[in-house]
């Protein structure tokens, strides 16, 4: 990782993944999903004068990490932006049979491309899913990602924005009503994180809590699991077993790097 001075003179950055990244359900003034990519672009830009810091996002929800190192590596090799961060590969943990090994190693060869492109990259773990419907079977296969994401960030020089621990997350408010992506307050928390991260110093705790509110009773949870079930995740499931995608036809938000 790059040293705290160097952090702070960051001009450029460019962000990789997929719909964690491109931001869905933090809904932007103009239409345009934000997300914590945006969120800390903005906070790396009130660092800078004005018109002198640039930002693309590039993103698409539903990539896999193939698709992400074939469609949006190439753009960092071609700008050389001064912060990269590289969130990838959970579309592929959630597939039935996948190996959590064979990903990681696919997640590295990218990051050593990365590393020769840009000044700093940030990588990003997975969640806890210990309370999250269906996804909490999968938590022993995103830990053992995480582990090897660490050891990468480690091997590399890569910042790290530790998901896993951030106990923010943990709370219903963190997520929107498809459970699988962020609420708007869920974003700043994690563009907290990454900030923090990267050595940028925040104003307010990622990890603050969260104000009181009422604790739903069983009979409630129950009635929300299954309208749950059938808006989102049996529509999620009928994707799959189509081999559909929710990226079809979704280009980049912000595919260069523009001043904000």
């Amino acid at each position: 990782m790059a040293d705290h001075q160097e952090i702070l003179d960051l001009r450029s950055y460019a962000a990789l993944g997929d719909s964690f990244t491109e931001g869905l359900d933090d809904p932007g003034p103009d239409g345009v999903f934000a997300g914590w990519a945006d969120r800390l672009a903005g906070l790396l830009a009130e660092r800078r004068p004005d018109g002198d810091f640039r930002y693309a996002n590039l993103a698409v929800r539903g990539r896999l990490l193939d698709q992400i190192v074939a469609e949006q590596v190439p753009q960092v090799r071609r700008t050389g932006p001064d912060l990269v961060t590289f969130c990838a590969g959970g579309n592929d943990i959630l597939r039935p049979g996948s190996d959590p090994d064979e990903v990681a190693e696919r997640f590295e060869a990218a990051v050593l491309e990365l590393r020769e492109a840009a000044g700093t990259v940030l990588i990003c773990t997975g969640f806890d899913t210990r309370g999250v419907p269906v996804l909490k079977h999968l938590r022993g296969r995103i830990a053992t990602y995480n582990g090897h994401l660490r050891a990468i960030a480690d091997r590399n020089g890569c910042a790290v924005a530790d998901l896993w621990s951030l106990r923010a997350v943990h709370d219903r408010r963190a997520w929107s009503d498809d459970r699988l992506h962020l609420s708007p307050e869920g974003h700043q928390r994690v563009a907290l994180l990454a900030a923090r991260a990267l050595g940028i110093p925040v104003e307010q705790d990622p990890d603050a809590p969260w104000p009181a509110r009422h604790v739903p009773t069983s009979a409630e949870l129950r009635r929300e699991n299954i309208q749950w079930a059938r808006s989102y995740l049996l529509p999620w499931v009928g994707r799959r077993l189509r081999g559909e995608s929710s990226g079809d036809h979704v280009e980049a938000k912000r595919p260069e790097l523009l001043p904000l």
